[in-house]
């Protein structure tokens, strides 16, 4: 007698749940809305974000705040009061994942239904919610490696990897879908992706000048073995490459017939790097103080996004671009 309320009960308790999920999949978006474009934002925001509070731990010297990994010690997976202000300042480094994890999920959540129309926004969300535990890991690896300064430039650059990418997922949503065609001269897409060269070579000499540096992330980590203050020359070369090169793009921009959206970009990046090289000779004749590598850091991930979106702009949908003369009409993506 008293087993067929929970047989009911239970079989009430289904459906409710069925009923929440197919109203939860019904609202979820089937074109891009306000929803998707602040998903998209949120994630280049997160990702560069991530960026800074990793060189707070390594500037502070917090690397090994957190000795092991998964786990912030043998027996515990929080910090410790013992472990102090080090610990606090990694675990809190490691907890923002989660928030990367969840971002990711959700701009998953947001594009899933629309995976046939936008095929390209489904699988850059996959891609970026595959990549954020892959780095969580290489993260894990630079602990367990006492910080090897080899591996401790792997994992910013793959963080570089996954703001370009969101800044591919940026743009995207922005895109009208459907067949895209060059739609700026030959000479200028040749220069961008020249500039964009550069702007790579300067983000890995900047690694290795790091790693050569004083910032180890913990005073017993060990360096690269390269001279830093070569390798501040070094690394300058290349950026003034870019900053010529990124002046050129943008006077380019302006005198052809260009997407409004190429030369916004190509102006944010002449800021930025107008930015960075003003950070950049400040820290190196003050000693490099902390607050200014960071700021040096996060700059150089957001030189990336600038310099990823620009490139993402040589094309633009072919209704739209076939009306300007310089277009190749050959050339054609899907």
């Amino acid at each position: 007698m008293s087993s067929q309320p929970t047989r009911t009960d239970s079989a009430t308790f289904r459906g409710w749940l069925a009923g929440l999920w197919r109203r939860f999949v019904r609202w979820l978006p089937v074109r891009v809305d306000r929803r998707v474009v602040v998903a998209a934002w949120a994630t280049l925001a997160v990702q560069i974000l991530i960026v800074g509070t990793g060189g707070l731990v390594r500037l502070t010297g917090s690397g090994l705040g957190c000795p092991t990994w998964p786990r912030c010690t043998d027996e515990s997976l929080v910090p410790t009061p013992a472990m102090g202000f080090h610990g606090v300042i990694e675990f809190g480094n490691r907890t923002l994942t989660f928030v990367l994890v969840v971002v990711a999920v959700i701009t998953f959540l947001f594009v899933v239904r629309m995976r046939r129309e936008r095929r390209d926004l489904f699988w850059l969300a996959l891609l970026i919610g595959l990549y954020v535990p892959l780095q969580a890991i290489i993260g894990g690896i630079t602990v367990l490696t006492n910080l090897n300064p080899f591996v401790v430039g792997l994992h910013f650059f793959a963080s570089v990897v996954l703001v370009a990418l969101a800044a591919v997922f940026v743009v995207r949503v922005y895109a009208t879908p459907g067949p895209r065609v060059r739609a700026v001269p030959a000479w200028y897409a040749i220069t961008t992706h020249v500039t964009s060269v550069f702007v790579l070579l300067t983000v890995v000499v900047g690694i290795l000048v790091t790693g050569s540096g004083p910032h180890a992330g913990d005073g017993g980590a060990a360096r690269n073995g390269l001279d830093p203050e070569l390798m501040q020359h070094v690394h300058s070369w290349p950026a003034y490459v870019t900053f010529a090169l990124t002046i050129v793009l943008l006077i380019g921009a302006f005198r052809t017939p260009s997407p409004l959206r190429l030369r916004l970009w190509a102006g944010l990046l002449l800021g930025v790097e107008l930015v960075q090289i003003a950070v950049g000779l400040w820290q190196a004749r003050t000693g490099l103080p902390i607050v200014l590598v960071n700021i040096h850091m996060v700059l150089a991930v957001c030189l990336v996004a600038a310099m990823t979106a620009v490139v993402m702009h040589l094309k633009a949908p072919a209704a739209q671009a076939g009306l300007e003369p310089h277009v190749s009409r050959g050339y054609v993506e899907a």
